[in-house]
């Protein structure tokens, strides 16, 4: 077994140190989300964080890691019985992003309970990461479904099994760490409020917090034993004092005067719910016990809100997560007040042995790293500063500044036709392990959904032949039926945007950026990954790669220049090479092409004709299409829908995409991509 890097030995990163060690101090805390750029530490600190805690004792035999003084009287391997247990390292589990269900909360063989009455039960991830640690690295590119039954186990500290009627239920309480890389996909506002605590990471710009970094891990690497030495010193203070933590952590008294500051700031910052409450409140708790206090401090308060509230105050899906320290100051001391007995004290400046924002975990000061949370979040479209008019590369004659993005709306549904197998999404149709059951087959491999009704029929003709004679069916292998269901996937939606001359006009382009917005949004909510190929001048761009983070491809369209010729043949030769690329990538992820343009063509000979090949180029390989018309004016020549046709997909208006449109309802790309999928 490798050793691993020293958690006392990571250089900054107090604030990413610190949501871990009140987690270690009190699991209820909910785990932490750790968001940064990547190489900052985020897997080596948790991952550090598993040998730095208390070994956990266990009873003997136990599948579950069941405590030997207070054992889960539901354990699927109880009863047990009173003997000493066992002492073991806390246990670290990770959750690969490719994980099944069954992997993840255990499996049931429905076989062997169908035909032998037997309720076999194969553990999970779970099970495993009971009392121990589960770290799931890139959490925001785990399937949603997958990430809701993980937080709902994290809340209730339990995980229930159900298949066809047969259910097992046992215990998991674990400390839930998630890292992931904002440009690669945000979750969800609902499952970034389930977790506890969120953490915002970077690399010091410091050249000499930088140089210890490289010194220390070439140390490391070159040395491992010797290095975990040297640091061996100070693991186990920070060891011992989060076991002294947990031990004080009964007494610690939250006193009113905390308690109405905490509720002060989740109203003042309009906090969904009570879970922000509920959550400061524990952490502020947990700050005082690692402070060897037993009052909660206006310090704690405020260090806690710093934690737990960022995350909750997205609101829109572009957002970036942030909290305003000058208003939580006011907050503060607007509710400072004291209690009867001293508890609450507001005066901020504690007994000095609190974990403020220069103080490392093990009580030393580390170097500066740096204001949490400050400055690697994009900011969102619409937002002050962006879209302002910039000179762009180039600029001049036949380019213009950037327009600002129209008020987004709620768009129609644009989907692909046919049912396919994709990852699961909100979009198309698809084959699925969750939806609705639309047929049956035999099973390929293990049986993971039972369809109960086609099972009875398959053994129904053949109970005299197997001798029956009670009022039990006699089920042999040969007549288990598999499920088919049928939900929805999520797609690729490449967008190829005309940027040229002919579309410059600010007030125009200003509602074709709005249009491609609220595509954008769609997309967000419905799990998409999206592309951006843009067109103008004599070229066309991969302006973003195909790519989960759709508020990047947000910022990309904000500052979109515009002018120049109108080279769509370009532009659409330029998007079936992305897609012939990614079907390499993803063959399972079908794309969707919307081209958003006025449907001119112009530059170099015979633009029309060249662009009419690319179209059928595309058309000729399945892929569904649509044209977003944004052609305007009195006259129209009506060309975005002749290049629809050579698509074979569709065109729409701009205010055919509204949601609230009384225009014809969009469900699916007709044409090229119906006879694919027939």
């Amino acid at each position: 077994m490798s050793t691993p890097y020293p958690f006392t030995a990571v250089v900054g990163q107090d604030d990413l140190r610190l949501a871990l060690l009140l987690n270690a101090v009190s699991p209820r805390v909910g785990g932490v989300l750790v968001r940064g750029e990547k190489g900052t530490a985020k897997s080596t600190a948790v991952r550090a964080l598993a040998a730095l805690m208390p070994e956990t004792e266990v009873v003997p035999g136990c599948r579950f890691s069941c405590d030997p003084a207070a054992p889960d009287p539901s354990c699927p391997d109880g009863p047990h019985e009173s003997r000493p247990g066992v002492r073991r390292p806390t246990a670290l589990v990770e959750l690969p992003v490719g994980a099944s269900e069954d992997r993840l909360v255990g499996a049931l063989d429905i076989e062997r309970a169908l035909a032998e009455g037997v309720k076999a039960f194969e553990p999970g991830l779970l099970a495993d990461a009971h009392r121990g640690i589960l770290y799931v690295d890139e959490v925001n590119l785990l399937n949603d479904h997958l990430v809701d039954l993980l937080l709902d186990a994290a809340a209730m500290g339990a995980s229930y099994v159900e298949r066809e009627g047969v259910s097992v239920r046992h215990a998991a309480r674990f400390l839930l760490v998630g890292t992931m890389n904002p440009e690669e996909g945000e979750l969800r506002p609902q499952l970034l409020d389930r977790f506890g605590l969120t953490v915002e990471v970077k690399a010091s710009r410091e050249p000499d917090q930088r140089v210890e970094v490289v010194r220390r891990r070439l140390a490391y690497d070159d040395a491992p034993e010797e290095f975990a030495a040297r640091w061996a010193g100070e693991e186990a203070a920070v060891r011992q004092r989060i076991v002294e933590a947990r031990e004080l952590l009964p007494s610690v008294r939250l006193g009113d005067a905390a308690l109405r500051q905490i509720a002060a700031t989740c109203a003042a910052f309009e906090v969904d719910g009570m879970r922000a409450d509920i959550v400061m409140a524990r952490t502020a708790t947990a700050l005082a016990a690692w402070a060897g206090r037993t009052d909660v401090l206006a310090e704690d308060v405020r260090q806690a809100a710093l934690l737990a509230l960022p995350h909750r105050r997205r609101r829109n899906p572009f957002d970036a997560p942030g909290l305003d320290e000058d208003r939580l100051d006011e907050t503060l001391e607007q509710f400072g007040g004291q209690d009867g007995d001293g508890a609450g004290d507001d005066d901020g400046d504690g007994d000095g042995d609190g974990p403020g924002p220069g103080g490392g975990p093990g009580g030393r000061p580390e170097p500066d790293g740096g204001p949490p949370g400050d400055g690697d979040a994009a900011a969102r479209p619409g937002a002050d500063g962006a879209g302002e008019p910039q000179a762009g590369p180039g600029g001049g004659a036949g380019e213009q500044v950037p327009a600002r993005a129209s008020e987004p709306f709620r768009t129609k549904v644009l989907s692909v036709p046919g049912v396919g197998e994709g990852a699961a999404g909100r979009r198309s149709r698809a084959r699925t392990e969750r939806g609705r059951t639309t047929g049956a087959h035999r099973p390929r491999g293990a049986l993971t959904k039972l369809h109960l009704a086609a099972t009875v029929r398959a053994a129904a003709p053949h109970q005299r032949v197997r001798g029956r004679s009670g009022p039990g069916l006699v089920v042999r292998r040969d007549d288990l039926r598999q499920a088919v269901r049928e939900g929805h996937e999520s797609n690729l939606v490449l967008f190829v945007v005309d940027a040229s001359g002919s579309m410059a006009a600010r007030q125009r382009m200003s509602a074709v950026k709005g249009a491609v917005l609220s595509l954008l949004l769609d997309a967000y909510r419905r799990r998409d990954k999206v592309g951006l190929v843009t067109f103008r001048g004599t070229a066309a761009e991969v302006a973003l790669p195909p790519t989960s983070s759709v508020d990047v491809a947000a910022v990309r369209l904000e500052s979109l220049p515009t002018g120049g010729r109108t080279p769509l043949a370009a532009g659409l030769l330029r998007a079936h090479d992305v897609l012939r690329v990614e079907r390499l990538r993803d063959p399972a992820r079908r794309p969707l092409v919307v081209v958003v343009t006025d449907g001119r063509a112009t530059g170099g000979p015979e633009p029309v004709a060249l662009a009419g090949r690319a179209a059928r180029l595309l058309a000729a390989e399945g892929t569904a299409c649509v044209v977003v018309d944004c052609e305007a004016g009195p006259v129209r020549l009506g060309l975005a829908g002749q290049l629809a046709d050579e698509l074979g997909g569709t065109a729409v208006t701009p205010a055919e995409l509204r949601a609230d449109s009384i225009a014809g309802v969009v469900r699916d790309v007709q044409g090229a991509g119906t006879r694919r999928a027939a």
